[in-house]
């Protein structure tokens, strides 16, 4: 493989030279800024060897750098040994920016290039301003992988379907409405959808295109005069063209939107609304031919608000997936005793059990299954090559979740698979102890996620210790896994959160070498009371499965913890009980039986 990755950059590079290029950047994104992307743009996995989901590599005439967080950092390391491409570890404080590394490197004049399709254009002008401290100029070029990758997989042309209203809540014409209401602030009713995410939501459509994440490639634009579905047209079953044309959507050819925008004022008299996050090549077609308004769009915010159907559609997708780990924490417990079970084995039972329950349409993201050290790695891949063999000893962390036509589910278990060492039932408590805290919260209204992170940490903070991802994202209806804009994390995330919203709570400790452990439910934010200070709300636990109690130290818990456990897990017990057999029943009684002093 490092041969093949060595000759891969140096067909990017003799396409450097002719271009007059002394760098290029490859991000990990495509040109509607997805986290997860249809192969077709896995450019930066093509020229690197990285696997990972997040990461940019940067390619000079004569050296190579790869970015990514600590996800990734033993993987990436793994991954690119021999290839010629140095890692660097970011946010750490000793590792230089992109624009840093190549201001050393790079003389005055150089230029430094980047496809403008895959990249931003918030990404595009952070980077020329960036370069531009160092004389560099960035430079978009077309894309050099339709040259230098020569297997290059094609556009997905599998057939887009309709996402009933009885699991939406509210029609694709109410939405459209409501976006067109929503910036008119901005000066338009006007404006492009590029997120892929955005796109189905708006309007009641999924498809297949992207590992997980059941969207489809296209862009949207709505505008007063009629709106434009842009699309690989085989994707058009007749079912779908008859209710886009009952909904006012015209259909059009991917790759017409570049043309059409050059016609803009031919056609449309209000200006054009478009976000900083659409890709640079669009943003640049859209200033010059329809004189855009540069605005966030509207449609992040507004899906993540769940509607009453919504709600009620992930109350009942949680319980079922309840039951399938239910029956997979039973199995998994048992079936370590044998020695004949791996961390793939298990992750193919769960996915078993997910596959019982109704509306059930496939995995919401590939199982994190990690068992001891590899639970160290937050974002472990287990492979044929470094496969584990599960023990009846030590932790099993398994962050998994399921796509259902009523909702997605994303839930992590610590699961205990015999006995431990004291280290790692304290870590496992400390844990818990954040989970909680973050669980039981009540807080005021004007309140957002980085103001409630903290809470998740204090615990472990006292012991040193921290974990260096997120506490929490928001999750979609049946759509992508990962949901914005509102968070909990330690830097400063704006978005407020309101009732309505989803979002998860996964505090973990990670130990290089030993083990790690995290816990992680979806909560719905609820509102809790209403006093002479405001408004003030709380979480709803949407996540129904069991707590491991083997690994609870219960000195290190309060009596108000001890509290809060035990009431979810009698309210586990009362959700899932009545869809298991008596066996299940038996356990899942002891299972979620009060936990004492």
């Amino acid at each position: 493989m490092e041969t093949t990755i060595r000759k891969r950059v140096a067909d990017l590079r003799e396409f450097m030279s002719s271009n007059g290029l002394s760098a290029f950047i490859v991000p990990s994104t495509d040109p509607h800024s997805g986290e997860y992307i249809p192969a077709h743009w896995e450019s930066r996995k093509f020229i690197s060897g990285f696997t990972g989901s997040a990461g940019t590599a940067v390619i000079t005439l004569d050296d190579a750098g790869l970015w990514t967080d600590s996800r990734y950092f033993l993987q990436a390391a793994n991954e690119l040994e021999g290839s010629g491409i140095r890692l660097f570890k970011d946010k750490l404080p000793e590792t230089p920016s992109m624009t840093d590394w190549l201001g050393s490197i790079l003389k005055a004049g150089d230029k430094v290039g980047i496809d403008g399709w895959v990249n931003t254009a918030a990404q595009a002008a952070s980077l020329r301003e960036e370069l531009g401290k160092y004389q560099l100029e960035l430079t978009v070029t077309p894309d050099p992988f339709d040259q230098i990758w020569k297997d290059r997989p094609s556009l997905p042309k599998d057939p887009i379907f309709l996402h009933d209203i009885q699991y939406a809540g509210v029609s694709c014409t109410d939405k459209i409405a409501q976006i067109q209401e929503r910036i008119k602030g901005n000066g338009s009713t006007s404006v492009i959808l590029s997120a892929l995410d955005d796109i189905a939501w708006t309007l009641n459509l999924r498809g297949c295109d992207v590992h997980c994440n059941p969207v489809f490639i296209s862009y949207l634009l709505i505008t007063p005069e009629g709106h434009t579905l842009y699309i690989i047209e085989e994707k058009i079953t007749d079912e779908v063209r008859s209710y886009l044309q009952g909904q006012h959507v015209d259909i059009r050819p991917y790759t017409s939107l570049e043309a059409d925008l050059k016609d803009y004022k031919k056609h449309h008299a209000e200006r054009l609304q478009v976000s900083p996050v659409i890709n640079e090549s669009l943003y640049a077609l859209a200033v010059e031919y329809a004189d855009a308004i540069i605005a966030p769009c509207p449609v992040g915010l507004m899906k993540s608000y769940k509607n009453d159907v919504e709600i009620e559609g992930f109350r009942r997708c949680m319980t079922r997936d309840g039951v399938a780990m239910v029956k997979f924490i039973r199995w998994v417990k048992e079936a370590v005793k044998s020695g004949n079970e791996t961390e793939m084995s298990a992750d193919k039972v769960l996915c078993g059990f997910r596959a019982e329950q109704d509306l059930f349409k496939g995995v919401s993201f590939d199982t994190i299954a990690g068992y001891k050290e590899h639970a160290a790695l937050p974002h472990h891949k287990s492979t044929p090559e470094n496969d584990m063999p599960l023990k009846p000893e030590g932790l099993f962390l398994v962050d998994s979740g399921g796509q259902y036509l009523d909702g997605t589910t994303d839930i992590t278990r610590t699961i205990v698979l015999g006995p431990l060492t004291d280290e790692e039932k304290a870590d496992f408590t400390l844990v818990l102890k954040g989970h909680l805290q973050i669980q039981n919260l009540h807080f005021p209204q004007g309140t957002c996620g980085t103001q409630l992170d903290a809470f998740a940490r204090i615990a472990m903070w006292k012991q040193g210790i921290n974990y260096l991802h997120g506490t929490g994202h928001g999750v979609g209806q049946y759509l992508c896994v990962h949901e914005g804009p509102h968070q909990f994390r330690m830097n400063h995330m704006p978005t407020l959160l309101e009732p309505g919203m989803n979002i998860t709570n996964e505090p973990g400790i990670y130990k290089a070498g030993k083990h790690g452990a995290r816990t992680e439910n979806v909560l719905l934010v609820v509102p809790a009371q209403e006093t002479e200070f405001g408004k003030f709300y709380k979480f709803e636990p949407l996540t129904m499965c069991p707590i491991d109690k083997e690994a609870i130290v219960v000195e290190m818990m309060t009596d108000e913890e001890l509290a809060w456990f035990n009431e979810y897990h009698q309210t586990v017990y009362e959700r899932l009980n009545p869809y298991l057999n008596a066996e299940e029943q038996a356990w899942l009684k002891e299972a979620t039986a009060p936990l004492k002093r």
